[in-house]
């Protein structure tokens, strides 16, 4: 779970330093994930082999559903970002910091959404098409208008 504070820090560093900011969906992103456990499910209802219905099946990767899916799934996208230059922030397990010489990116991950800004549009666009040769990824593009502060306000 991404912090709020964290939202509002690369959010506000962002737009201070006017880089562009991206909204992406990985969609089906728990399909994703590999498991490190060995799970096993019985056969779904409405889908029963009747010639051996007391059958079993062994998972070789998450479902929805699954109490592993979303820790398979970060650690499934994690691992691939670590492939592409980018750390995981010791503070939050849902920033990850791209930094190599001039060129800086932050991307925030929210189960299946991501947040990712970069210091250039051509380090997003790289990053974003790295991602997309990976994962199936729906790019909603500058979208942050769902993003609120109002929340946390109302605390103060």
């Amino acid at each position: 779970m991404v912090k709020l504070a964290t939202v509002r820090t690369v959010l506000s560093l962002a737009l201070a330093r006017s880089w562009p900011v991206h909204h992406l969906d990985v969609k089906n992103a728990f399909l994703h994930g590999h498991l490190t456990e060995t799970v096993y499910c019985s056969q779904p209802a409405g889908f029963v082999d009747s010639s051996r219905p007391d059958m079993i099946y062994r998972l070789n990767k998450s479902l929805y559903g699954l109490k592993q899916a979303p820790r398979a799934w970060h650690s499934r996208i994690a691992a691939f970002l670590l492939t592409l230059g980018f750390v995981e922030a010791k503070s939050d397990m849902s920033l990850f910091i791209y930094h190599h010489g001039a060129e800086t990116a932050y991307l925030l991950l929210y189960v299946h959404d991501i947040v990712l800004t970069a210091s250039s549009l051509s380090l997003l666009r790289r990053i974003i098409s790295a991602l997309q040769q990976e994962f199936p990824l729906k790019d909603l593009g500058v979208h942050l208008s769902s993003i609120t502060f109002s929340e946390s306000r109302s605390h103060c």
